[in-house]
């Protein structure tokens, strides 16, 4: 698709890196995979991997984590 962002770009398939915070919480999730743009590089993650991360992310900041790195490990289907 067209990026909305840079409008120049096509996105295509890849990783990026996401970095989510809450109040002290700081979680990156490394190797996510998103439809990125070859021009801008921005980042367009799918449904099922917002609402994955955002999961974890609210497992994390529960269990009192300060801060976290991870790499993505999708859910089983």
């Amino acid at each position: 698709m067209k990026c909305p962002v840079c409008k120049v770009g096509e996105t295509h398939p890849g990783v990026t890196t996401i970095t989510l915070e809450r109040d002290e919480t700081v979680i990156v999730f490394r190797n996510v995979p998103a439809d990125v743009c070859n021009n801008c590089g921005e980042a367009y993650l799918s449904e099922k991997v917002t609402s994955q991360l955002l999961s974890m992310a609210e497992d994390a900041y529960h269990n009192g984590v300060q801060v976290d790195v991870r790499t993505f490990l999708p859910a089983a289907a």
